[in-house]
């Protein structure tokens, strides 16, 4: 009789009047899991995006596919291990500095999306390249209204290292205003257009800058909270007001779905691409450390997903997967057949009250420059066990994550047979990642 029950629900999923899911895929930056106060007592209110997981499901051991920035974003939109796909770490302004080549050839999410009949559109930060063939419309994105960099100086004047990276499209952009409330406007006007078509099914990644810093949260958002909390530490105050004006931000994304009709066969899914950073005031509760780091506080991340009608109201699940299980989970939804190489995972059966049991390894790594000196180091998690290095330069520190949760016992030393368990499989995702060029071509010349 279960298994009935849950083909019934997976043939609901797959099924509706309207004919394929619209797709919302909301995706902020340096999110700490202990800034969403649904996971938890926060002095951060978000009562926006507590609402998706009300009125959808609440994932409580989903973690980012990184501990930075560009390589979360590359295994998201390919479905691949980052360094797969020559983004094994960040992608900045200066090329000296910038360690990883988005592969021009390996599809996205975007690209296949757009195969099964959808209307593609990037509103936000893209990270993944600033000149073709790496630019958002040439990687399956119809249309582009955002910013082509890594960070902003600014939230107010939108520049990198003095540079304008403001796009519509490829045309180069001024907007006046914070950057949160443009890249909610432009959401809001994006889905009102595809409202007034209503031709084609659509997928927009709304991918924030913030709460990534600067901290700069409008003035009016700061000072409520400052007169809420006037004993909270100034640099977590900001952060909350930060957090905060971002969820109102959403939360008008929102209602523009409702509004216009949209909201009933549309998918909105909301997460992060890692965890925030500790020396930003940022709170990542109840794990240890943050961005950059392997612990995880730097890879858990905060994951809903809500379809009215689909998915049941108020669920939860402990399903452990990865932000990029959401590639191969759209291009099931849309109808669209997977390729037999992705690393991802469809979350179908855990949206229509199943689970997955097959088990899987999930790997983690990072290059960087600095004191790192251009190395990697990675991590591995096989089921309540991870093996990791938070740099290049320090012994393997092994973790039961189900007996140890916050990352306190490090059992290397003790456990020397499990660190030979694991380190061949981390060894193998390394080889297959060796394999990828993660430099431009004028990098690697002599």
């Amino acid at each position: 009789m279960k298994h009935l029950i849950l083909l019934s629900s997976l043939l609901l999923i797959h099924s509706d009047l309207t004919g394929k899911p619209n797709f919302l895929l909301i995706f902020t930056d340096d999110h700490g899991y202990g800034d969403v106060s649904t996971y938890g007592a926060s002095d951060a209110r978000t009562p926006n995006i507590d609402r998706l997981a009300t009125e959808g499901m609440l994932f409580t051991t989903m973690r980012a596919n990184c501990t930075v920035c560009s390589p979360s974003r590359a295994a998201l939109l390919t479905g691949r291990y980052a360094d797969r796909v020559g983004v094994p770490g960040v992608i900045r302004t200066h090329p000296e500095n910038s360690w990883g080549h988005f592969n021009p050839k390996v599809p996205t999410l975007a690209d296949e999306l757009k195969r099964a009949g959808y209307h593609t559109a990037i509103v936000g930060k893209w990270h993944l390249g600033l000149e073709s063939p790496n630019t958002p419309n040439e990687r399956g994105f119809d249309f582009f209204h955002g910013f082509l960099g890594d960070m902003m100086d600014s939230y107010t004047n939108h520049l990198r290292h003095g540079l304008n990276y403001l796009r519509r499209n490829t045309e180069v952009i001024e907007a006046h205003g914070h950057a949160t409330d443009l890249f909610s406007d432009w959401a809001g006007a994006y889905l009102r257009e595809r409202a007034q078509r209503n031709d084609q099914p659509f997928f927009l990644y709304l991918a924030y800058n913030a709460p990534h810093f600067p901290i700069e949260p409008p003035a009016d958002w700061f000072a409520r909270v400052r007169q809420r909390a006037p004993r909270l530490d100034e640099k977590r105050a900001k952060n909350v007001a930060f957090v905060e004006h971002l969820d109102d931000r959403i939360g008008r994304v929102l209602a523009v779905l409702k509004e216009t009709g949209l909201e009933r066969n549309t998918l909105v899914v909301f997460t992060a691409d890692n965890g925030g950073s500790l020396p930003h005031g940022q709170n990542n509760d109840p794990w240890r450390d943050g961005k950059q780091s392997h612990y995880d506080g730097g890879l858990r991340v905060p994951f809903m997903a809500r379809w009215p009608a689909h998915i049941k109201p108020g669920s939860r699940s402990d399903y452990a997967g990865l932000v990029f299980d959401l590639f191969p989970t759209f291009l099931e939804l849309a109808g669209r057949p997977r390729d037999a190489d992705l690393d991802a995972v469809s979350l179908v059966p855990v949206l229509a009250g199943g689970t997955i049991t097959t088990p899987r390894d999930l790997y983690f790594v990072r290059r960087e420059g600095g004191h790192y000196a251009g190395k990697s180091y990675e991590a591995i998690i096989r089921g309540d066990w991870k093996l990791m290095q938070n740099d290049p330069f320090r012994p393997w520190e092994l973790y039961n994550l189900r007996e140890d949760p916050q990352e306190k016992n490090n059992l290397a030393a003790a456990n020397g047979q499990k660190v030979n368990e694991l380190l061949p499989a981390l060894r193998a995702h390394i080889q297959r990642g060796g394999a990828a060029s993660w430099q431009k071509p004028s990098i690697q010349s002599p």
